[in-house]
């Protein structure tokens, strides 16, 4: 049941409760979703992060919603088909206006000979009968397909084209990008009754308690809960013991669009000596290019933010190079991000290999550790998670059935109807705030006059000279989305940051926000 008068997502812990139902630890993909999956059933809830939204491993995506084609390949059938539900749930229910549908080939080109080809298409024909199996429509996701020598190149002119006998073609989900859908369950969340608090950093928790630590002020309080829920990630071992490990390191490229001019579609470039694994080159809605991933186990005390090494840098430009007529440099890289994924400890496999499944488990002091798992499963993991929770804490009794497979986020609507109006907008940057806020639109822009008191003209317009980030992002990134500085600013509520020039050229901007919010509290 929705709160009568919904909370905004708030950095720090002044005025939190002194007791709550359930304590959310982490506020990636998984806690947030945990957050609005314990919200919805009608508990009281307290979510918290030592940093901020989507800090870690869900802003580090490829900004995909994968419908288990790489997991089928390696025999996981049960994971590829949660993730295909998962992924029709996202793009026709609970987030369309987050997602799209995205055009993928696979070219057949001089290096892939033809029992490689013919496998591909069956894995991407494979991928067609997950769907299905989903009940995802055609209309979604259409069906996959052999294109000709001339189709490819007409789809996607900047391949090499000596030796290109055609491509296979299918569809995926992709994100709008993984941090705003992030922040949007956290603010449905909230909109839902749940204290959703960044800068808030918890010291100690059992199953009955978390002390806390205001990473603002300094200050210290313990709240009182019927159940905790430690969501991590790859940290999740730092909280509680026994919860066993090997987090790997996946790191992809930021590349201008002009680096591979007219690529609309997504490339898979066959990795050499592999059969079933590729380099991904993926068109972003701001006309950049993301190259990614890698997959390197990551040893010794994990960093708050992983560094992208040169060898992995060079080892994504030469693999894609292959592919494509023009030659891609160092100096094309314009940017370059790297995740760590939490997978399950299982013996002496590769990380490649690893399984993506997820765990729920509860330690002896109670505390419920949701581990393991994806982006595109978060909803599923959440619902576990506070299921085991509801069992362990006496709150099953009081509380209401899961009923996020059919919650739509904040500013959920048809995809077509946001299409037609954003192509109906007078300027850019409402239509802007249409693609990244759905619904919500109208939301972002009142509240930003309201912070600012500057006209929409202004608000919609670029914050810089070659940037399409507008002014009223920011405002509402402080406003109703807990942005307490520069950093959550450009890093998560926009993803300027993923490019080291173009913050440099959004600071004195979001400087300027943060100052006139600050004024007019």
């Amino acid at each position: 049941m929705t709160s009568a008068t919904p909370q905004r997502i708030t950095p720090g812990l002044a005025d939190v409760p002194a007791e709550v139902d359930v304590v959310v630890i982490g506020l990636g993909v998984t806690g947030a979703g945990v957050a609005l999956d314990a919200a919805s059933r009608g508990l009281s809830v307290l979510a918290v992060d030592a940093h901020d939204l989507a800090f870690g491993t869900s802003r580090f995506s490829s900004k995909l919603v994968h419908g288990g084609l790489r997991y089928l390949a390696s025999g996981q059938v049960g994971i590829a088909h949660e993730s295909a539900v998962e992924r029709g749930i996202l793009m026709e229910t609970t987030a369309p206006h987050l997602t799209r549908p995205l055009p993928s080939i696979i070219p057949l080109a001089a290096g892939v000979s033809r029992p490689m080809g013919a496998l591909a298409g069956a894995g991407f024909l494979g991928g067609d009968l997950l769907r299905r199996a989903a009940g995802t429509s055609a209309d979604t996701l259409p069906r996959p397909r052999r294109l000709s020598a001339a189709e490819t190149r007409r789809l996607a002119p900047p391949l090499r084209t000596d030796g290109l006998r055609g491509a296979y073609l299918g569809w995926d989900g992709q994100l709008e990008d993984d941090a705003r859908l992030v922040t949007t369950i956290a603010r449905t969340a909230a909109e839902h009754g749940a204290q959703v608090r960044t800068h808030a950093r918890v010291l100690s928790a059992t199953g009955a308690f978390a002390t806390l630590r205001d990473e603002l002020t300094g200050a210290t309080t313990t709240v009182a809960a019927r159940a905790v829920v430690n969501a991590t990630g790859v940290w999740a071992g730092e909280l509680v013991d026994d919860v066993r490990l090997r987090p790997s390191r996946g790191t992809h490229l930021v590349l201008r669009g002009e680096a591979l001019p007219g690529l609309d579609v997504a490339v898979f470039a066959p990795i050499p000596g592999e059969t079933n694994r590729f380099v991904l080159v993926l068109p972003q809605p701001d006309g950049q290019l993301y190259v990614g991933l890698t997959d390197e186990p990551v040893d010794g005390p994990i960093p708050d933010v992983a560094t992208p090494t040169e060898v992995e840098i060079g080892f994504l430009l030469d693999v894609v190079a292959a592919s494509f007529a023009r030659p891609l440099r160092r100096s094309d890289v314009v940017g370059a991000f790297a995740g760590l994924r939490p997978l399950l400890d299982g013996g002496d496999d590769s990380t490649a290999d690893l399984s993506r499944k997820h765990a729920v488990l509860t330690s002896p002091s109670g505390v419920v550790t949701i581990v393991g798992g994806k982006l595109t499963t978060y909803r599923r993991m959440a619902e576990d998670a506070v299921d085991a929770a509801l069992a362990g804490s006496g709150l099953a009794a009081t509380a209401g059935p899961c009923v996020t497979a059919t919650l739509p986020l904040a500013g959920a609507a048809p995809r077509a109807r946001l299409a037609d109006r954003a192509a109906r907008a007078e300027r850019p940057g409402e239509a802007r705030l249409i693609r990244r806020y759905g619904d919500d639109a109208g939301l972002a822009l009142a509240a930003a006059v309201a912070a600012s008191g500057w006209p929409d003209d202004e608000l919609l317009a670029p914050i810089a000279d070659g940037l399409s980030t507008v002014w009223a992002e920011l405002f509402f990134g402080v406003t109703h989305e807990g942005a307490a500085d520069v950093d959550d600013l450009l890093d998560r509520r926009t993803r300027i940051g993923l490019v080291p020039a173009d913050r440099a050229l959004a600071l004195p901007a979001a400087e300027k926000v943060l100052e006139i919010c600050a004024a007019r509290r």
